[in-house]
């Protein structure tokens, strides 16, 4: 099988590949094709990759290049993987929030619409140009904001794109091993969208051990999310809340820790990445060394402000280890190649699995997988205190989308004062010029005055 991985200069791609080594059932990936825009960035990853295969029989072969028709041609899978306006587009995404004195993140509140009104066209370009040279290539993406770039290229490609995401895997893991449980054994009833979804259940044996986690103060101390949320929120929800939620919840304590934290999130993966890529410029034989010291200082750092304003703790050694989208990519074609039957969860079309929301919405949900494909499995209803936060944001998306594509910046302001992160439509206006003022990859999609 050949694999096309757009994006393929990401400091993340190792990790795809690393997961490839290890496979060895058939039929396996045989040929990886790297594509970027930067022909530097692809010269450093693949002096990662090279060294990551030393030792490896029948290694899948590496080619890079920077002419997408050629990745992407005949190929089986195509891993979406891009970061339109770089780091650099991403500190500007968090910047200009935090000094309107909003939340600056990169795929929650202001963050998220900016860096998907930019990334949506380039990403739908691509599903263009997977339909008219790899028809029959299943696509990934990995792309944030995951949900609204699955939603975009879905326009294009349908069933055929599947958007995935390791936030509700890492906290069923935890769930699970606080009650001394295989991961493996339990079956979650798991909903929302990308980055806004609640665990409400977990069955183990035909019966749910959620409650009994709740209720137990010794095992729920184990899981982050219940040291960051805090016992008593998590027992009020009834659900173990996916991180990013702390983001709603506790608005103001995100944005006085993102403040006093000195840089943003974006800052800091800059600067560690900027680094990566001078030193495996210069010391190519060290490529390898180098990223996986920079993996280790991205790994333990991730959403550290949160954890330091809430006393939750370093992160476990565990959930470094246990890996993270490449997984979860990997059991995603296993299922879809070889027909083993898996359940994931994944962002697709909602149908009628969730209710309350429109059937074309991507969602993130428990999905059945084999080789015929993706199949969203049925949800219970939300109540009304989570649906209400899901429909709003879920018409922000779909109105960034239209934004995006239309080139409005009247629907991009109506995105930005929709989101429930926003407290004005003054405010949202000023955001809209403090980004295209900022990223040029913005203000070449939302030309017009507001």
């Amino acid at each position: 099988m050949k694999l096309a991985v757009v994006g393929g200069g990401g400091f993340r791609v190792p990790l795809v590949y690393g997961a490839l080594l290890r496979d060895t059932a058939k039929p396996r990936v045989e040929e990886v094709v790297l594509h970027d825009v930067s022909a530097e960035r692809l010269a450093a990853i693949r002096n990662v990759l090279d060294q990551l295969a030393e030792g490896h029989d029948r290694a899948p072969e590496v080619r890079t290049t920077t002419d997408l028709d050629v990745a992407l041609r005949d190929a089986d899978f195509v891993f979406s993987a891009v970061r339109v306006g770089g780091l650099a587009g991403r500190t500007a995404d968090e910047r200009v929030a935090l000094e309107l004195g909003l939340l600056g993140q990169e795929t929650t509140g202001p963050g998220g619409i900016a860096f998907g009104l930019r990334t949506v066209p380039v990403a739908v370009r691509l599903a263009e140009r997977v339909a008219a040279v790899a028809p029959r290539a299943w696509v990934i993406n990995f792309t944030n904001p995951a949900g609204m770039i699955t939603e975009a290229m879905r326009s294009v490609l349908g069933d055929r794109v599947v958007g995935i995401c390791d936030s509700p895997i890492g906290l069923i893991r935890r769930a699970a091993a606080a009650l001394g449980l295989d991961p493996a054994l339990v079956s979650p009833d798991y909903v929302g969208l990308n980055h806004l979804g609640w665990l409400r259940g977990l069955t183990y044996q035909g019966r749910d051990v959620l409650p009994g986690l709740l209720a137990d103060d010794a095992a729920l101390r184990q899981v982050e999310e219940a040291r960051v949320f805090g016992d008593d929120w998590v027992r009020t929800l009834g659900a173990l809340p996916n991180e990013y939620l702390y983001y709603y919840y506790y608005t103001r304590e995100s944005v006085a820790a993102i403040d006093g934290a000195g840089r943003t999130r974006g800052e800091s993966l800059l600067e560690q990445q900027s680094r990566f890529y001078a030193a495996v410029r210069e010391r190519p034989l060290q490529a390898l060394a180098e990223w996986g010291r920079a993996r280790r200082e991205r790994d333990a750092t991730y959403m550290a402000e949160t954890r330091e304003s809430t006393d939750a703790g370093e992160r476990e050694a565990a959930d470094l280890e246990a890996g993270g989208y490449e997984g979860i990519a990997l059991a995603l074609m296993a299922a879809i190649a070889r027909g083993e039957p898996s359940t994931m969860i994944l962002n697709v079309r909602n149908g009628s699995a969730v209710p309350g929301l429109p059937s074309e919405a991507v969602v993130e949900i428990p999905c059945a997988v084999n080789g015929s494909g993706v199949r969203p499995l049925a949800t219970r209803p939300l109540p009304g205190r989570l649906l209400g936060l899901v429909q709003q944001v879920k018409a922000v998306e779909q109105t960034t989308i239209e934004a995006a594509l239309t080139g409005s910046a009247r629907l991009a302001v109506e995105a930005f004062a929709l989101h429930p992160l926003v407290d004005s439509v003054g405010t949202a206006r000023r955001l809209l010029d403090g980004y295209r003022a900022r990223i040029p990859e913005l203000a070449a999609v939302i030309p017009g005055s507001s």
